[in-house]
């Protein structure tokens, strides 16, 4: 890793899918792609058994690639319960991993995400994949879109987020104060 770079894991949580990417950002907001995946699980499996392969993936990760930081997107309501459930059981695994090694987790939206990278926050999948692929200088865009989501969470904590390390590059969107400030009330 470059010196004054802050490496990053992005994480796009799923049971089924659970997209990785891990890059290096500079100061100037370049950035490198280190890795780039998706850990899957049968969707068939027992729901402990698909969080403990979730868990494995991303332990794996970490002891090889080091991250300063983990940036896993914030789950929101969605239509169908049972892929909320599995979302959010997937992002506490992954928080909790993070928090077990000592390092700073940050949660962003898709909003977020999408504003960070693309310029707008509605953008679509293919957009953010065609933005990723043109800031890491890849030839093509990364497959499949959840891989691709989880550099994107990467990019946008390193250029946006409130990383509590040496090499955080920028302040707290007014999205991220408002979810700050919502959840040090509901901690009342």
């Amino acid at each position: 890793m470059a010196s004054r770079s802050l490496r990053v894991l992005g994480i796009d949580p799923g049971l089924t899918r659970c997209g990785v990417g891990i890059v290096d950002v500079a100061a100037d907001r370049s950035a490198v792609l280190v890795h780039v995946g998706v850990i899957r699980t049968a969707p068939d499996a027992p729901v402990e058994e698909r969080l403990a392969g979730v868990a494995r993936g991303i332990r794996a990760l970490l002891d090889v690639h080091e991250p300063q930081v983990v940036a896993v997107e914030r789950v929101f309501a969605q239509q169908n319960r049972h892929t909320v459930m599995g979302t959010a059981q997937a992002s506490g695994v992954a928080l909790l991993l993070a928090a077990e090694r000592g390092l700073p987790a940050a949660l962003h939206t898709p909003t977020e995400v999408k504003a960070a990278i693309t310029g707008y926050g509605s953008a679509d999948k293919r957009q953010v994949q065609t933005m990723v692929a043109r800031i890491l200088r890849l030839d093509a865009p990364p497959t499949p879109a959840d891989a691709a989501d989880a550099l994107a969470l990467a990019l946008c904590h390193a250029w946006r987020g409130r990383a509590p390390v040496a090499g955080a590059i920028g302040a707290p969107t007014p999205a991220q104060r408002a979810w700050l400030e919502a959840e040090r009330l509901a901690r009342r």
